[in-house]
C-alpha cells in the first residue's frame, strides 16, 4: 500500500514538473535579415561585418544579401528574407523610392523595418539610423573655409538619388552663406553626381576645370575626392588645390598625409554597426527603445532616428581625432 502510495506521488509530482516546464517560454534566437547596396565603397563591408559581429555578441543569427547596385534584385532578396521569416529587416537602399516597396511586405507580415544609413523614402519604416549628415557637410564647409579664407569653391556632390546628399548640401551651403553674401567665398561649381564613385568625381572636377579657376573644392565623400585628386593631377594642381571629403578611409588618411587631401570627416563605422545591431535585436525581443531621441521625415512619417556625430579629421589629428572617436 505505501508503495503504491510514494509511486502516485512521484507521478504526480514529476506531471506538475512537466507541466510547468511546458510552459516557460521557449528563447527563440532572434533573426536578422540584412539587406546592403554594393561594397564599392571600403566602409560597406566594414559596416556588415561589425554589424553581424555585434548581432551575434548579443544572441542573434544574421541572414545577409547584397544587391551589388541593382534595386530588382534587392527587392528579390528581401522578398526571400520575408519568407525565410527574419524578425526584423536591415536596409541599406539601393534605391530610397524602390525600397519602399520593400517596406510595404515587411509592413504586411509584421517585420519591423530599420532604415540604415540612408533613409527610405514615402514608406512605414520604423526607425532609422544614421550620421548627422547636415553636420558632416558643415564640418567640410567650415574646415574648407577657414583654410581659404577668400577664393573659389567647387561642390561636387554626392549621388543625387540619395538623400544623404542633400543634407551633406544643406551643411555646405548654410555654412558657407554668409561668406558668399560679403563676396569672400563664390561657388563657381556646384553638381551632384549619379553615383558615389571615383570616375563620377573625376568627371565632374575635370568639367569644372574647364572654365574654372578653383581653389577649393568640396567632395560629397572621399571616393569622389579621389577622383578630383586625379583631375587636378594631370592640370598639374595637385596639392595645390584644397580637397574636402568624408569617411576617412585608409585611401584619404593616406592622401591627407601625402597632403594631397586636405581634410576628410571620420564615422564612427563601429559605433553606427553596434547601434543598428543593438536597435534590431532589441525590436525583435520586444524591448523598449528609448535611445532613438531624433526625427526625420521621410515623406510619409516622422521617422524615429539615431543620428551619430562625425568628427574633423586633417593631417595634424589624423590618428587621435579617429581613436578618440572609437572610444
Amino acid at each position: 500500500m505505501r508503495s503504491r502510495l510514494f509511486l502516485s506521488a512521484f507521478l504526480l509530482v514529476l506531471t506538475g514538473y512537466c507541466v510547468l516546464q511546458s510552459c516557460k517560454p521557449r528563447t527563440k534566437t532572434p533573426v536578422i535579415g540584412l539587406l546592403m547596396d554594393k561594397f564599392n565603397v571600403e566602409r560597406w563591408s566594414k559596416d556588415t561585418t561589425f554589424f553581424i559581429e555585434n548581432v551575434k555578441k548579443l544572441g542573434g543569427e544574421v541572414i545577409c544579401k547584397v544587391a551589388n547596385g541593382d534595386a530588382n534584385l534587392q527587392l528579390s532578396q528581401a522578398k526571400e528574407l520575408i519568407d525565410k521569416k527574419v524578425d526584423i529587416l536591415v536596409i541599406l537602399p539601393v534605391d530610397l523610392k524602390k525600397a519602399a516597396d520593400i517596406v510595404a511586405l515587411a509592413n504586411k507580415t509584421a517585420i519591423g523595418v530599420i532604415s540604415y544609413d540612408r533613409l527610405i523614402q514615402e514608406a512605414y519604416i520604423d526607425y532609422y539610423i544614421s550620421f548627422d549628415n547636415v553636420k558632416v557637410g558643415e564640418l567640410q564647409a567650415e574646415y574648407i573655409e577657414n583654410r581659404l579664407q577668400k577664393g573659389n569653391i567647387a561642390l561636387i556632390g554626392g549621388a543625387s538619388s540619395d538623400q544623404n546628399s542633400f543634407y551633406l548640401q544643406c551643411g555646405q551651403k548654410g555654412f558657407l552663406q554668409p561668406y558668399i553674401e560679403r563676396g569672400d567665398i563664390k561657388v563657381v561649381y556646384d553638381k551632384m553626381v549619379s553615383d558615389w564613385t571615383f570616375e563620377e568625381g573625376y568627371k565632374a572636377a575635370i568639367e569644372c576645370l574647364k572654365n574654372n579657376k578653383v581653389d577649393a573644392i568640396i567632395a560629397g565623400n572621399d571616393l569622389l575626392a579621389r577622383g578630383a585628386i586625379k583631375a587636378l593631377e594631370e592640370k598639374g594642381l595637385s596639392g595645390k588645390v584644397l580637397v574636402a571629403g568624408q569617411d576617412a578611409d585608409s585611401q584619404a588618411c593616406e592622401n591627407i598625409i601625402k597632403g594631397l587631401q586636405t581634410m576628410s570627416v571620420y564615422k564612427s563605422i563601429e559605433d553606427i554597426a553596434a547601434k543598428a545591431a543593438q536597435m534590431a535585436m532589441d525590436m525583435a525581443r520586444g524591448n523598449p527603445i528609448n535611445y532613438a531621441t531624433y526625427t526625420v521625415n521621410n515623406g510619409f512619417k516622422l521617422v524615429p532616428s539615431v543620428l551619430i556625430t562625425p568628427t574633423t579629421v586633417n593631417k595634424g589629428n589624423i590618428g587621435l581625432e579617429i581613436n578618440m572617436a572609437k572610444k
